[in-house]
């Protein structure tokens, strides 16, 4: 259990909440198994219809704890990270997303396996794996070149640079852009628009949108967690984080 993760139910949406403002919501790892738990008891509650992701103070996530994902880094299918994962892209129901400030790394690729996408005019989005010495994660390197084609995909993932709400919806990540202080009384309204839908067809219609890519899509996060792991072991993470707790530019340069 952890207070950093806030569980509220809203009529028939269970809205999962990333509350640790001091760190912008930064994920630890219990924040991961609360999240994953939340989501399991979710599937399987026949009186909820569908789950919203969200951030407290102005953000969705920063992303990994890096002091945090250093003391426990994931290891196996087992971690609080990979189950929540897996829950999430396994989910029969609806996920909804609000997204405002900052959503970074998985912030971002956790997007990928949501249902319906919204954004705040002010959120920043950005996966800065390659930046931290590390891979894509979460099968962004299959599902990027596939929702918004091969060279943004390469170019987002590559550069690993920040890009905005209105960007995400070009590139089809994002459902639509709104003012912030609409943003939340817009994703109530989906969900509890959403909520009325007959729920057997919906979670019909979810798997049929999801079936074609399911095992493809679940491989490559195999593959992915592989190469991140051997990434969190190589000196090129080393110095990236070295870099970032010295307030200083990396340098790669020495590297093959």
């Amino acid at each position: 259990m952890t207070d950093d993760i806030n569980i509220q139910l809203e009529g028939r949406s269970l809205h999962i909440i990333m509350d640790r403002p001091k760190r912008k919501n930064a994920l630890t790892m219990a924040m991961y198994t609360a999240m994953a738990d939340a989501i399991n008891d979710a599937a399987e509650n026949d009186e909820i219809r569908n789950i919203v992701l969200r951030g407290e103070a102005d953000c969705f996530t920063s992303g990994n704890d890096l002091e945090d994902f250093m003391k426990n880094p994931p290891q196996g299918n087992d971690s609080p990270v990979a189950t929540f994962m897996r829950n999430l892209y396994n989910c029969p129901k609806p996920v909804l997303a609000a997204v405002d400030g900052d959503a970074v790394g998985i912030g971002t690729t956790m997007l990928l396996h949501c249902d319906l996408v919204y954004a705040a005019d002010s959120a920043r989005l950005q996966m800065p794996f390659v930046k931290l010495g590390l891979c894509p994660e979460y099968a962004s390197s299959y599902l990027l070149p596939r929702i918004c084609g091969h060279v943004k995909a390469s170019e987002l993932l590559l550069f690993g640079e920040p890009f905005d709400a209105q960007t995400a919806k070009e590139c089809g990540l994002v459902n639509d852009v709104v003012p912030a202080s609409d943003l939340l009384s817009l994703v109530r309204e989906k969900a509890d628009k959403l909520a009325k839908q007959p729920p057997a067809a919906i979670r019909s219609t979810k798997q049929l949108l999801r079936g074609p890519r399911r095992q493809e899509g679940s491989d490559v996060m195999d593959e992915e967690m592989v190469l991140f792991g051997q990434g969190l072991q190589g000196q090129e993470f080393v110095e990236a984080v070295t870099a970032f707790f010295e307030k200083r530019d990396p340098d790669f340069s020495r590297f093959n």
